[in-house]
This record gives structure tokens, C-alpha cells and sequence, in this order.
């Protein structure tokens, strides 16, 4: 069954008043099961004895359920499966509206430019790859702060109205040879220096590029995941310098080129 389908199912089941219960009296007879009290599963869901009546009887000629004299119920295999099937879809779409649905209007967290008091309206910006909240409500796109916040510290918002205006970051990409090819040797570290100085981030991907680094006596940022980490960075509008062995270069400009980020691959060695 399909994502979309399951959660439709979920979805069908609170609507159903009939499925509904069925399902609450199914539960509940699994709960105390053989002995079960029609009076007490009444009142645990909120309806008549007469109609627990009605649904057991009913539950029976479907097969969902044993009965084993008065007062002794059983749910069967046929029941405990249509049981999972609707738990397994009610959690699938608990989960779509917790993440699709209130996840949209959901609380999200940015750096206070300064002090901002619960119920302020805040402009909001991006710089050095972090959102921030400036007191003051001039900026393109706002939001209203749900908790108070000292400047550097971070601070809650909702109620987010325009759209934060900011340049994607590019990658400029260094391809360093593999050991057998002369390695961390053949790269100009005075030409690294210079990129390095032109960008926010310095990342390595292999050990080539990580002794080429240390040639050029550059401390990179991101040394491990770095195909993600660095196009996370250029979403979030830093330049980025990437020096990765050419084995694994592939992999980082293909999430790059996915993600519709501009790179540039500059040729640095001898």
C-alpha cells in the first residue's frame, strides 16, 4: 500500500464512526480477553451496552471475533490482522499530519541580532549560513518571537509572513590527484591559499585532500559527510571551497548539480 493510501485509510477511520468503534471494541476485548465485561467496555469507549451488544454480535459473524459462551470473547486471527492494518495506517497518518501538516506552521529557531521580547515582531535574515532575528518589523520577510531572547542567543518564532531574501552560495571545487597519481604533491598550495581566502568554508573529501590541506596550512571545516554538508552550506548562502580526490568528486558535484547550485572546478595543480 502506497504512502498517500495508507493515509487516506487513516483518515477513513476517523471519519467512519462505525470503523471507529469497532476498532476501540476490538482493542479492548484483545485487553481483557476471555473474560469480557460488555459494561466495562461501555463505558471505557463511551457508548451503550446494547451497542457493545450489537457490534460484538456483529464482529462474530465476521469472523473477527470468538465467542466462548457468556461473557467469553477472543480475537481472532482475521481481527488482530485487521487490527494492525488500521493501527499501522492511523500511525502513517498521525505522522503525516504531525510532519506534513502542523510541521508547515511549526515553531522554527533563529539567532537573536538583539533583545527580543516574547509577542515582538522580528525581521529575519540570513547570514553565515544561520537565520537571525532582528528586533523590528522592516525586514522583507517577519515572524513573531514565542519566547524572549538576549542577543546571540536563539529565539522562537511562528506566524512567519514574506520570504527571507538571500543569494544561494557557490562551490569552487579543487579535483586532487590519487596517491598513485602524485597525490597532495601536484597541488599548488599557494593557489588553495588564495581560494580559501575568497570563501566561508574549506572542505576535504579524502586523504589526499586532507594532506593537501595541511600543505597549504588551511583547517578545514568539513572533513566527513562532505557531499551533503557541503551543499547544505551553499543552500544556506556560504562559498565554499571543496578539495576532494578526483575518485570522489563525482559524488559531490552530482548532489551539487541536483540541488541547482553552481560550482566551479578550478584546475590547481602542476
Amino acid at each position: 500500500m502506497t504512502d498517500s493510501a495508507e493515509m487516506e485509510t487513516g483518515s477513513d477511520v476517523l471519519r467512519s464512526k462505525r470503523d471507529a468503534t469497532r476498532y476501540q471494541i476490538l482493542v479492548q476485548i484483545a485487553e481483557r480477553q476471555p473474560a469480557v465485561s460488555q459494561r466495562e467496555i461501555a463505558d471505557a469507549i463511551g457508548i451503550t451496552s446494547q451497542a457493545v451488544s450489537n457490534y460484538l454480535q456483529e464482529l462474530v459473524e465476521q469472523s473477527f471475533v470468538d465467542k466462548h459462551g457468556r461473557g467469553r470473547y477472543e480475537v481472532t486471527k482475521e481481527g488482530v490482522d485487521w487490527l494492525i492494518n488500521r493501527t499501522d495506517t492511523l500511525r502513517a497518518y498521525v505522522e503525516h499530519v504531525s510532519e506534513d501538516v502542523i510541521g508547515r506552521v511549526d515553531v522554527e529557531s533563529a539567532l537573536a541580532t538583539g533583545d527580543i521580547t516574547e509577542g515582538d515582531r522580528v525581521s529575519l535574515s540570513m547570514r553565515d549560513g544561520y537565520l537571525q532575528a532582528t528586533p523590528g518589523d522592516a525586514g522583507a520577510a517577519t515572524a513573531v518571537a514565542i519566547t524572549d531572547a538576549s542577543e546571540g542567543q536563539e529565539v522562537g518564532i511562528t506566524d512567519f509572513e514574506g520570504v527571507v531574501d538571500y543569494e544561494l552560495g557557490t562551490v569552487s571545487v579543487v579535483s586532487v590527484p590519487t596517491v598513485r597519481n602524485g597525490g597532495s604533491t601536484r597541488v599548488q598550495s599557494d593557489q588553495l591559499v588564495a581560494l580559501a581566502a575568497e570563501t566561508d568554508l574549506v572542505a576535504v573529501a579524502g586523504t589526499e585532500a586532507v594532506a593537501a590541506a595541511t600543505a597549504a596550512g588551511l583547517d578545514p571545516d568539513i572533513r566527513f559527510a562532505t557531499a551533503e554538508a557541503v551543499k547544505e552550506a551553499a543552500t544556506k548562502g556560504l562559498e565554499v571551497l571543496l578539495l576532494a580526490v578526483s575518485g570522489r568528486l563525482s559524488a559531490h558535484t552530482d548532489a551539487l548539480r541536483d540541488s541547482s547550485l553552481e560550482y566551479e572546478v578550478v584546475d590547481a595543480t602542476t
